[in-house]
């Protein structure tokens, strides 16, 4: 399948439109970068990916291969089809926002996936009112017994990547997060840029 390479730079997103059957490759170049990610719909951005249906449907919190990310309607918006890492990506927790970084105690304004999120969809003439829940790929959120949840270090390893095909036609967001307080990014506490490859569906594919 021949396609495009993007770099996303380390604390920022960008938005890309994908025609379904087209694929996503997400890579985790240095392996310790979390990932948020939307889907919306191309023809309507108030249906977008819902966490909270998307765990129904799959009746899973986490979003695992061959499990299909599904819309605000329960249209399957993108599926995971490869995975090198060790999986588990996070549905539970918000993309980070302006909010969470005075109660860390930054001072002044810091980037976070929420503002990522709207100047990536902005850039492609679109505005949303809200911020939907986001899917986190690579992010390491263990959920104990008793309903606990924790934030630690990514397990995925440099160059693991993931890959999403496209069900419908959608605008895929990608934010590199600028989380640097906690050690969701690594223990280094350092945004990274991860690469995107967007590949061309193949004639079966494109005939779905």
């Amino acid at each position: 399948m021949n396609g495009e390479r993007h770099i996303v730079p380390a604390g920022t997103g960008m938005a890309f439109r994908l025609r379904r059957g087209q694929q996503a490759r997400i890579r985790n170049i240095h392996g310790s970068q979390v990932v948020d990610t939307w889907m919306l719909s191309a023809d309507d951005p108030f249906e977008y990916a819902s966490m909270e249906h998307t765990r129904s449907v799959n009746s899973n919190i986490f979003v695992e291969r061959a499990m299909a990310c599904v819309s605000t309607v329960r249209r399957p918006m993108a599926t995971l089809v490869e995975d090198t890492s060790p999986g588990r990506h996070d549905t539970l927790l918000c993309p980070c926002n302006a909010a969470i970084y005075r109660e860390l105690k930054c001072e002044g304004y810091h980037r976070s996936c929420t503002d990522n999120f709207h100047e990536a969809i902005g850039a492609l003439g679109l505005t949303l009112p809200f911020t939907p829940a986001s899917l986190n790929l690579f992010m390491n959120v263990p959920v104990a017994p008793d309903g606990r949840v924790d934030r630690v270090p990514p397990a995925s390893k440099p160059g693991d990547h993931v890959t999403l095909r496209a069900e419908m036609d959608i605008v895929l967001v990608l934010s590199a997060c600028p989380q640097d307080v906690t050690p969701i990014n690594g223990a280094e506490r350092r945004p990274r840029d991860i690469a995107c490859d967007i590949l061309d569906a193949s004639p079966a594919e494109a005939r779905r």
